[in-house]
């Protein structure tokens, strides 16, 4: 398993400046063992532990975040909630997001309703060969290139189960149509949303879940985009110090100004501080443990303290840092993304 990916991070200006994630970053993902590290052996991955995980996510982030959204939101977000709720069957499409051979989608928001999931109204209704799916999903990573996704909806007719299910639809099917949503930041993510018009939802595909356990499985997002707002200040902050030792200014380096010192010492002291709490989430997460508080307070302070650190690293590069198509510009855009 490696954990630094120069030839992703050589085109990240590249999928940015084209928004599209080139099929070498897919075969160098795999090849690295990336998908697997999330997953145990039988699954074919590596099982690797919260060190491993999180070395892992930091470094694709920090090469490339669009490509690290969309690979992770696949491969972690999707593949555990196969994982956990679904059977052999679904077993096998873990297997095939560790391969890369497929890509998954986590579909949960709503165009009217953000993340407030009490109204949502994607709802699934029982047939006579399964289910139909009928709603719309906007603001989706990976909508418009997934070949199946991990959909929340309601159940119209509710037994004694739980109101909510989990249906796991195969996107390249009738009653299904998706679009794009042009986006600032992370362009090499494919974003966009998902309209369901009585699309078909096999028997097996449909999992009932209480509500409370789904939310608890959703900490893994808020730790994905967490990892993501860490590796992002990370890069501007280096690009920072990079610049402040070369940049002559009134005849010495922009470093020994007192002023651009105290930017990028507080910046350090911001991550160091996020760093430990991230290490103390990710691991109490991927030991099974719940951590829902400690990863939303988590969130918070990681994805603002991004902006802050990209803020700054603009800053420091004066009007450098605002053209297009520069480095903390880029970075810049990506944090605003993450809040």
């Amino acid at each position: 398993m490696t954990t630094t990916y120069d030839g992703i991070a050589g085109r990240a200006a590249q999928v940015d400046a084209t928004g599209t994630i080139p099929t070498e970053n897919w075969q160098e993902l795999v090849a690295s063992g990336y998908f697997g590290v999330f997953h145990p052996t039988e699954f074919g991955g590596t099982g690797g532990d919260a060190a491993a995980q999180f070395a892992a996510m930091e470094a694709l982030a920090r090469a490339c975040s669009g490509t690290y959204w969309s690979a992770t939101v696949s491969a972690l977000l999707c593949g555990n909630l196969l994982r956990t709720y679904g059977n052999e069957k679904h077993h096998d499409l873990v297997r095939s997001l560790v391969t890369g051979e497929r890509l998954a989608a986590f579909a949960i928001v709503e165009t009217a309703a953000g993340s407030d999931a009490s109204t949502y109204q994607t709802l699934v209704r029982r047939t006579g060969d399964g289910f139909t799916i009928s709603g719309e999903k906007s603001r989706i990573t990976n909508a418009p290139r997934a070949d199946l996704a991990v959909t929340l909806a309601r159940r119209e007719v509710v037994d004694d189960g739980p109101e909510w299910c989990l249906a796991f639809v195969e996107l390249d099917q009738p009653g299904v149509r998706r679009y794009d949503i042009p986006h600032m930041g992370l362009r090499g993510m494919p974003w966009g949303g998902i309209v369901y018009t009585d699309a078909h939802v096999d028997e097996a595909n449909v999992i009932p879940v209480p509500f409370t356990e789904l939310a608890e499985g959703m900490t893994w997002g808020w730790l994905l985009v967490s990892i993501a707002a860490i590796a992002t200040a990370e890069s501007a902050l280096a690009a920072s110090v990079r610049h402040a030792k070369q940049r002559i200014s009134f005849g010495r380096p922009l470093a020994h100004m007192e002023g651009v010192q105290a930017q990028l010492a507080d910046s350090r002291a911001q991550l160091d501080a996020a760093r430990v709490l991230a290490v103390r989430a990710a691991t109490q997460r991927v030991a099974g443990h719940s951590a829902k508080d400690l990863i939303g307070m988590l969130k918070v302070y990681a994805t603002e303290l991004a902006v802050e650190v990209t803020q700054r690293a603009v800053q420091i590069h004066g009007a450098t840092g605002v053209t297009q198509g520069h480095e903390v510009e880029r970075h810049y855009r990506d944090a605003q993304m993450n809040v």
